[in-house]
C-alpha cells in the first residue's frame, strides 16, 4: 500500500474513534453509549495497530470488547429488566465540557505540528512482538508477573467473600 492510502485509513479509523467517543458521552440513552465504546474500543485496537504494537490491539480487542464492554451490557441490560428502570440520562456540563474538548484539540494539534513525523518508523523489530512480550514475561518478568496474579486472586477472594458475607447478614434478618 502507498503512503496516501495509509494516510486515509489512519484519519478514518482516527474518526471513528473520536466521533463513538463522542456518541459514548453525549449520548443520554445508556444502552446506545455502550454500543458506540465498542466502536471506540475497536479503533483505538486500529491505531495500537498503525503504532506496529500488535499486542496491544489484541490485548485491547479481548480484554476490552470481549470482556469489559460484554459485562457493561449485560449488566446494563439486566439491571434494566430487574430493576424496570428507565435507562436514559441527563448530558450535564455541555459547555465546560465543550471548552476542554477544544483545548485539548489544540493541544493534540500544536503537539501535532511541532513534533515531526508522526508515522511510525520504517524499520521494524525483528521477530514477533508477541514472542518478545512472551519470553520476557516468562523470564526477567516472572516474579512480577506472579506477584499481580496473586494479587487478583486475593481481589476476586474479597469480592467472593463480600457477597457471600451480605447474603449471609439478610438471611439472619
Amino acid at each position: 500500500m502507498n503512503q496516501l492510502t495509509i494516510s486515509i485509513i489512519f484519519y478514518v479509523f482516527a474518526a471513528v474513534t473520536v466521533l463513538s467517543a463522542a456518541f459514548v458521552v453525549f449520548s443520554k440513552n445508556v444502552i446506545y453509549s455502550a454500543f458506540a465504546l465498542l466502536f471506540t474500543f475497536f479503533g483505538v485496537a486500529a491505531l495500537y495497530v498503525f503504532l506496529s504494537a500488535d499486542f496491544i490491539a489484541v490485548t485491547q480487542v479481548v480484554v476490552y470488547v470481549g470482556g469489559i464492554l460484554v459485562l457493561l451490557l449485560f449488566g446494563v441490560m439486566f439491571t434494566n429488566t430487574i430493576m424496570q428502570t428507565e435507562l436514559k440520562a441527563d448530558v450535564l456540563h455541555v459547555v465546560p465540557g465543550t471548552i476542554l474538548l477544544l483545548l485539548m484539540i489544540a493541544g493534540m494539534l500544536y503537539t501535532f505540528y511541532t513534533t515531526g513525523d508522526w508515522m511510525p518508523g520504517q524499520a521494524q523489530l525483528q521477530g514477533s512482538v508477541v514472542q518478545r512480550v512472551g519470553f520476557e514475561t516468562m523470564s526477567r518478568f516472572m516474579l512480577p508477573f506472579e506477584m499481580a496474579s496473586i494479587v487478583l486472586l486475593v481481589a476476586l477472594l474479597g469480592a467472593a467473600f463480600l457477597a457471600r458475607y451480605d447474603k449471609a447478614h439478610k438471611n439472619e434478618h
